[in-house]
């Protein structure tokens, strides 16, 4: 039987004062990471708080939905992060159907004017005979600032992976700053192990780092060794993408990235 579920999480600078979990997706308030500083366009220190989403049974299995939900208001400072992989698995077959129906697993990010929010959750599984279609929507607004990393592993160890469909939509004051979609696995348009795409490597991932202070210094595009490379927006961001052999390795990759692009 298919499961439907939404988590919810809305950060304050005074706390957390709605913190729901449903279904698989447990959400469990963590240790905060003290204090941070803002820059000379950011606001004054304050204390940021540190949610971990704990997945509570299997999912996604074919035919889920799943959302998560998240809201950071004015001024105040989140880390979403989760204690384990997400492991993307096939589900029961209908009767008379000759597949599973795809999961849905869709996030919603809105941070307010002087907020932050660093999302990082752990890697993306795509198992042999999965179907998950992801979709990540972000409000910025003009004077937010976002963390943002995504990991898609294809495949478990020595496993062709299932069909992986991703899509991000980050909006900021209103106007489009990034759009784009993925796929991967069967299905998917030919080529996309290619080459000009993955070159037979099995990891996957990209980190977005938008904040006002790049309006004053935009980055400038880099390679970050043999398969990542580092993009400025057409807006305040900077896009890294990168392709690895494994999960270890593409991590490694992003936390480098991340220690470049961030802002202190």
């Amino acid at each position: 039987m298919s499961v439907r579920a939404t988590a919810r999480i809305v950060a304050t600078r005074a706390g957390l004062p709605v913190l729901v979990s449903d279904g698989p997706l447990a959400v469990r308030r963590t240790r905060a990471t003290g204090t941070v500083t803002g820059t000379s366009t950011g606001p004054a220190t304050g204390t940021r708080h540190r949610v971990t989403v704990v997945g509570a049974m299997s999912a996604p299995l074919g035919g889920d939905r799943l959302a998560i939900e998240v809201r950071v208001r004015d001024g105040a400072r989140l880390t979403v992060d989760a204690s384990a992989a997400t492991l993307a698995l096939p589900g029961r077959i209908p009767p008379g159907a000759d597949t599973a129906e795809p999961a849905h697993y869709d996030v919603r990010l809105t941070v307010d004017d002087g907020a932050e929010l660093h999302w990082l959750p752990e890697q993306l599984v795509s198992a042999r005979g999965s179907d998950l279609r992801t979709r990540m929507t972000v409000e910025l607004a003009a004077t937010a600032r976002l963390v943002l990393r995504e990991e898609q592993v294809l495949g478990r160890h020595g496993e062709e992976p299932g069909t992986l469909r991703t899509r991000l939509t980050v909006r900021r004051a209103g106007r489009p700053l990034l759009d784009q979609e993925l796929r991967h696995g069967p299905g998917a348009p030919g080529g996309w192990d290619g080459g000009a795409v993955l070159g037979g490597h099995r990891a996957v991932g990209q980190l977005l780092v938008v904040g006002p202070e790049f309006e004053e210094k935009p980055a400038q595009p880099i390679l970050l060794g043999d398969t990542a490379v580092l993009t400025p927006l057409a807006g305040p961001g900077v896009l890294v993408t990168a392709v690895a052999a494994d999960a270890l390795e593409l991590r490694r990759v992003l936390d480098e990235a991340l220690r470049l692009t961030a802002y202190r």
